[in-house]
């Protein structure tokens, strides 16, 4: 089976400072298979969190305390033009919120598969509390690939969506998600299906097929069955009189 090799953590920060001027960088050259790997800590940039793991080999996995990104809004593949450069996967995306951090692009397996598409998952570490729905939050991450890499296109999944990019080199864009609760506190909730009350301006309406696919909404007489954490759920409690009087993303 054909192998992959991906450049080291320290140069991926060097190939970051030319994404994102300000960002510091320092470079070394590829590492080889089996060859022990220095870590550098992660650098914040002007656009969002550049993370590194422990283990920056083919096939590995996010840590416990990290979660797949809310969505993603675009892929880009350039090629180096240096003999023997590396091929640089470019992705940006929203967090559900602000002070997301360690943002990277972790390989769903190792080895090539047999449709030769890459597929990686865009994660990072969430706010350590629950977040007030205060807007989405724009985060990237790069990752490079030695220049002989197999892969005919890159996969990039999200929480909420998956971007395919066949072009090498080349970009691709996706529709940011609708961010219906930003400012959702005191509207009233309309469940699908359901009449609007009269007297209610339409700018008061909180549309639940306006709602991500997974928000929660629990309403006055609702138990709760689940407590598992999930950043990347939208939870509405609604009072007495219909309207939503707290939304956190869990």
């Amino acid at each position: 089976m054909p192998k992959f090799r991906f450049v080291n953590g320290a140069a991926r920060f060097a190939l970051c400072a030319l994404l994102a001027p300000g960002a510091a960088a320092f470079a070394q050259a590829p590492v080889q298979p089996g060859a022990a790997e220095p870590r550098a800590p992660a650098q914040p940039s002007a656009q969002g969190q550049l993370g590194q793991s422990d283990d920056d080999s083919p096939g590995a996995k996010p840590s416990a305390d990290t979660f797949p990104v809310l969505a993603i809004t675009g892929v880009e593949v350039m090629r180096s033009k240096l003999k023997s450069g590396p091929v640089v996967i470019a992705v940006s995306g929203l967090a559900s919120s602000e002070g997301w951090t360690d943002v990277e692009l972790v390989p769903l397996s190792s080895g090539t598969p047999s449709d030769h598409v890459l597929n990686l998952v865009l994660v990072g570490q969430p706010p350590s509390e629950a977040s007030s729905p205060t807007g989405y939050a724009p985060v990237f991450a790069i990752l490079p690939l030695a220049s002989d890499h197999p892969f005919a296109a890159v996969r990039v999944r999200a929480a909420s969506n998956s971007v395919v990019l066949k072009d090498q080199p080349g970009f691709t864009e996706a529709t940011p998600p609708i961010d219906p609760c930003s400012k959702c506190i005191g509207q009233y909730f309309l469940a699908k299906g359901d009449t609007a009350p009269a007297g209610v301006p339409a700018d008061q309406l909180l549309r639940q097929e306006n709602l991500p696919a997974n928000a929660r909404v629990i309403r006055p007489n609702d138990g709760i069955g689940d407590v598992q954490r999930n950043p990347d759920r939208l939870t509405l409690v609604i009072g007495d009189d219909g309207r939503v009087v707290d939304a956190v993303w869990e």
